[in-house]
């Protein structure tokens, strides 16, 4: 039985491809699949195969783990889909400007740095009980850029 739902698993590659600044289309054309087919699979429909989602991986520039466990062994904890306006922000280029040079400072691969900047950043926007538009992401970014500075 497989412990990952279509659904957290479409969760992650749309995670992943946006972090990355990525289309569907340029996804679908590095693994060899159809732009519907990505696209049904983020929205958590379709029944992919491991050599799709290894292919999917590799276009993303991730790793495949695939683990036999025992018993109930339960996936680790998928983060919420990204809110539809902080995805727009993360186009933004001072979005990509900050996550470069947060990616720089530590050291660490900027398609990593933007998707832990992105995640990190819904975490603080759940704490509001509205939902946030740009100025908000800004602010939210804003605190991520002075708690990084040396």
């Amino acid at each position: 039985m497989c412990s990952v739902r279509i659904e957290d698993l479409g969760a992650r590659l749309r995670s992943r491809r946006t972090a990355a600044g990525r289309t569907i289309a340029s996804i679908a054309a590095d693994a060899g699949l159809s732009v519907p087919y990505i696209a049904n699979l983020e929205n958590g429909r379709g029944n992919p195969t491991l050599s799709a989602v290894s292919n999917l991986a590799a276009a993303l520039g991730a790793g495949l783990i695939v683990e036999l466990v025992e018993g109930d062994g339960r996936a680790p904890a998928v983060p919420a889909a990204l809110p539809d306006s902080l995805l727009q922000f993360s186009r933004s280029a001072r979005f990509s400007t900050e996550a470069a040079r947060m990616a720089k400072g530590t050291g660490t691969p900027e398609t990593t740095m933007r998707e832990r900047l992105l995640h990190a950043m819904a975490g603080m926007g759940s704490l509001a009980a509205r939902p946030l538009a740009e100025p908000d992401w800004h602010r939210i970014l804003d605190a991520a850029v002075l708690t990084t500075r040396a």
